[in-house]
């Protein structure tokens, strides 16, 4: 497959412009649904032996569409949770990332994906974002990812998570087009409300999403409420200020109706003081929360149980239900932007969007990729078999 085809990526267009677009080719209605569904659904590449639709209109579609697939390259499985990253290379040699996340229910299991190749953020407790940005992913490349890593489950996959690489909001259209082929019956299927997207804090992009009425669900990291100490951990998504942040996230509760999910990346000594717990309460006191904490995955900035527990029995006059989550991954350092990072040689110098190099990331402070537990202050379960 050419670098340079111009065609559209079959598994790459939103559903409705898919089958628009397959309308346009002689397969309207039920023959444009089978084709789709053979692409997506089915995972397959073979669409010219597909019966009940005539022959000259699936190779007009051959003619007409890619279906060019994701190189995969390495996967590394953590013995410890179970968890297994996957390494794709597009056709244009960009490396990123997925990962197989077996759930609590033991026959489930969730993918996350990537949205970006590296990262643009520069947060301070990200390996990804040492990586520097090189382009955003494609639909298809997001899809295919999907598509592989459901292939190989040995579990139901019920549903993605767009929390890997990359700042999902800073690619919006491309990942909102890749959720609703998720989400689609001749896609792949997964309830609206079993996707999940993360974000930063890109504020214009929090707005759009509310207003959109999305049904998938939205985790934004604050971090910290201190408008200096929120620009040091997170550079990239300080444009707005946590107060902006809020007013963001307060309509959003509004408009859905339920509770926000509150990512919080606890450094010890630097953001889990009675500062913030204030500050919390002054920000969001009014708004329906739920706090997820994330230790930072990195010595000596990794706080012990007792400090987070200090910071939980803080947050408590918030009311708010507060979720503890761990890291998976740690083995092997396959966390997020980890194993890219290994491919990302010295030789190969990461670019940021200004073309200037940058240093390539250590291996040592991914956060990204974490599963819920079900309380903070309940003894951790065990990990056997997962």
């Amino acid at each position: 497959m050419r670098l340079t085809d111009p065609r559209p990526h079959l598994r790459g267009l939103a559903p409705e412009a898919a089958l628009a677009a397959l309308a346009a080719v002689g397969a309207p209605g039920s023959h444009g649904r089978r084709i789709l569904a053979r692409a997506i659904r089915d995972d397959s590449d073979d669409l010219l032996t597909l019966p009940r639709v005539p022959k000259a209109v699936l190779a007009r579609v051959a003619d007409t569409f890619r279906l060019d697939r994701l190189e995969r390259v390495e996967s590394v499985r953590d013995e410890v949770d179970g968890s297994v990253k996957h390494l794709f290379r597009s056709p244009d040699g960009a490396l990123h990332e997925a990962v197989w996340i077996p759930l609590l229910r033991p026959d489930a299991a969730t993918v996350c994906l990537s949205s970006q190749v590296g990262c643009s953020l520069d947060c301070s407790f990200c390996a990804t974002g040492r990586l520097g940005l090189r382009r955003n992913l494609h639909t298809w490349e997001m899809v295919d990812a999907f598509l592989q890593v459901r292939r190989l489950s040995s579990r139901r996959v019920t549903g993605a998570v767009f929390m890997g690489q990359g700042e999902p909001f800073l690619n919006y259209d491309q990942v909102i087009a890749a959720a609703e082929v998720l989400r689609h019956p001749c896609g792949g299927g997964v309830s609206g409300k079993a996707i999940t997207l993360s974000t930063a804090g890109i504020v214009p992009a929090i707005r759009r999403f509310t207003a959109e009425g999305h049904p998938y669900r939205l985790i934004v990291s604050l971090t910290s409420t201190v408008r200096e100490r929120r620009a040091s951990l997170m550079p990239g998504a300080s444009r707005w200020s946590p107060e902006e942040l809020a007013d963001a996230l307060r309509a959003h509760a509004r408009a859905r109706g339920e509770r926000v999910t509150v990512a919080w990346v606890c450094v010890a000594g630097v953001n889990m003081g009675e500062d913030e717990a204030l500050g919390l309460r002054r920000l969001l006191g009014d708004v329906p929360l739920r706090l997820n904490l994330i230790e930072v995955n990195a010595d000596p900035r990794r706080p012990s149980e007792a400090q987070l527990q200090a910071f939980v029995d803080l947050l408590s006059p918030l009311g708010s239900p507060v979720v503890r989550r761990y890291s998976v991954g740690r083995e092997k350092h396959s966390a997020c932007g980890m194993l890219a990072a290994t491919r990302f040689s010295a030789a190969v110098p990461a670019r940021d969007p200004g073309g200037e190099e940058r240093a390539p990331a250590e291996p040592s402070a991914s956060t990204t990729f974490r599963r819920f537990l079900p309380s903070f202050s309940v003894p951790r379960p065990t990990r056997s078999g997962t």
